[in-house]
This record gives structure tokens, C-alpha cells and sequence, in this order.
């Protein structure tokens, strides 16, 4: 079997950490058993990643408190 050529050189993996490190900040959360896939598959249903569900669920309540 011939072996697979990756094309994710070095050069790339540095250069995809530079821009991740410069962009995003990770926010870990923990929930209780089951909910990732609860949250997962509602977030599929709505045609997102969990990531942009949390992100939109986050940035809509901060909205709706700011009402208040």
C-alpha cells in the first residue's frame, strides 16, 4: 500500500498556531454527563458547530441581561 503524503508541513502547523494564538481565546467549560451530545445534536439541528451554538447562546444572553 503506498504510503500517504501529508501536505500539513511543518511550515503550516507554525503558521496555523501563530494565527490561533494572535485570533481566539480557548474557554474551557465542564457539564454534566450527556450534555455535550445534548448540546451537540442541538447545535446540529440548527445547522452549527457546538463552538458557534455556545458562542451565539453566550452572546445572546449577554444581550437579553443587558435589558434587564
Amino acid at each position: 500500500m503506498p504510503e500517504e503524503k501529508s501536505y500539513y508541513t511543518d511550515a503550516r502547523k507554525r503558521a496555523n498556531e501563530k494565527y490561533l494564538k494572535e485570533t481566539v481565546e480557548d474557554i474551557r467549560i465542564r457539564v454534566p454527563k450527556g450534555q455535550k451530545k445534548v448540546i451537540k445534536a442541538h447545535a446540529d439541528t440548527q445547522g452549527e458547530s457546538m463552538n458557534s451554538f455556545v458562542i451565539r447562546a453566550i452572546d445572546e444572553t449577554m444581550e437579553r441581561d443587558k435589558e434587564e
